[in-house]
């Protein structure tokens, strides 16, 4: 006898198999007993009608753990399109009174329950819709000649900014935990064309919106002789095939989510492009009061966005909006040759990137202009030393995505564990 999991459970149609997992739900219709059993890759429905399995199956309690053997058949009524007969049940544990029932929760009780909440079924597809966006991210940018190189959790300074940073101590020093990794992904650009970097960052912002965590995973590609146009298109196709793949593969996920798939679809390259001072125009016309030189909000990204179907690339912000290493535009060093992209529908910025500064006179410039370390930038001023080219990549951030193609509100239910201003538990 095989066993197997749901996901896979058609390799087993019309054959013996073992499947392991925990009590989603029950029922009894008369003589027959019905357990859907959930294993981690989906739900499926097993059917009780032997005598000796049934106090077994009166014993278990919803998250009870349980190993269960039968003849699997496909049944297009049953959850993931196949079921079981049971020949034999084994009870693992015997779940207590289950906090998350299928009455209507607060979020700060299923928040503090996350480690519960994940079993849920809606938890369970967007976690795997993640799973999906970072393999894509990886695929798409290993296929195309990025290589992964990982940079530093502790940094010595700033990269966005001193206000977000946390400070830890480090031995006899301080230390703050990465808000980037492009510095670094600088450096490993000149030594190796084009790298990727990802993993987990940091940033301290007192913000309470639903864009908004304190820890969250980016994923930054950086290209050596490259510049603004680059890292757009760059953005472009990886935006494109990241949600290719998620429609292609997540349909059961992005159905129990209720996601409207079509809005997906109607996504079409080449994405439209808008300078700064052309969005600031459109906020006005829609009664923004918003004047030249200002970032956006929330509110603006939304208002931009919802004009088009397809993510849409804002370009050249104010040079005094945007971090110290962006490139002024040589054509008016006023603006900085920089982008972010706004997924539609209101979801708003999810890439934001550009072209580096490659000048060292003027990069010492910025970062004293910043009232930055001097010397904990000595090596990023020395990458303009010794074979300055024009590099340019931009960073996306997996949450928020994440929160776009599942159709989601808010950014906490993206991550397994989310962190933010006033939740660090569990």
């Amino acid at each position: 006898m095989m066993r197997t999991t749901i996901e896979r459970m058609a390799g087993a149609a019309g054959r013996e198999a073992e499947l392991c997992g925990w009590v989603y739900n029950k029922r009894s219709s008369g003589k027959i007993r019905f357990l859907i059993v959930r294993d981690g890759t989906g739900i499926m429905q097993v059917v009780i009608t032997k005598p000796e399995l049934m106090e077994t199956f009166d014993r278990l309690t919803q998250e009870s753990s349980l190993v269960v053997s039968g003849k699997v058949r496909a049944d297009s009524r049953s959850p993931g399109g196949f079921e079981m007969e049971a020949t034999s049940l084994e009870a693992l544990q015997i779940a207590g009174d289950y906090p998350i029932t299928p009455k209507e929760h607060g979020t700060a009780f299923l928040m503090e329950n996350r480690h519960l909440w994940l079993r849920s079924q809606k938890q369970w597809a967007i976690m795997r819709v993640r799973a999906e966006i970072i393999r894509a991210c990886r695929d798409f940018l290993d296929d195309n000649g990025f290589l992964l190189v990982d940079t530093p959790i502790f940094t010595p300074a700033a990269c966005e900014g001193t206000t977000t940073l946390f400070e830890t101590a480090y031995f006899e020093d301080k230390a703050y935990l990465t808000q980037s990794g492009q510095l670094y992904n600088e450096a490993t650009a000149a030594a190796f064309g084009k790298v990727y970097c990802f993993g987990p960052t940091f940033r301290a912002e007192k913000s309470k919106t639903r864009r908004h965590l304190t820890e969250f995973w980016m994923i930054e590609p950086e290209m050596s002789f490259a510049g603004l146009d680059d890292a757009m298109q760059l953005a472009e196709d990886f935006l494109y095939f990241i949600v290719q793949r998620v429609l292609e593969n997540r349909q059961p996920e992005l159905a129990v989510l209720q996601r409207d798939v079509e809005k997906l679809r109607r996504i079409t390259r080449p994405f439209p492009r808008l300078s700064y001072t052309d969005a600031v125009e459109i906020l006005r016309k829609e009664g923004n009061e918003i004047e030249w030189g200002g970032d956006f909000g929330s509110p603006d990204e939304t208002v931009l966005s919802a004009r088009f179907d397809s993510p849409v690339m804002v370009h050249r912000y104010p040079s005094a909006v945007k971090a110290f290493y962006m490139k002024p535009d040589p054509q008016n060093p006023d603006v900085a040759l920089c982008v972010d992209v706004l997924a539609p529908e209101g979801y708003g910025e999810v890439i934001g990137g550009g072209q580096r500064i490659d000048d060292s006179e003027l990069l010492r410039s910025r970062i004293a202009a910043h009232q930055l370390p001097e010397e904990s930038f000595r090596w990023y001023v020395d990458l303009r030393r010794f074979g300055s080219v024009p590099h340019a990549g931009f960073g996306m951030g997996i949450e928020r995505a994440t929160a776009w193609l599942c159709g989601i509100e808010h950014i906490r239910e993206t991550i397994a564990f989310p962190r933010t201003i006033y939740r660090i538990y569990p």
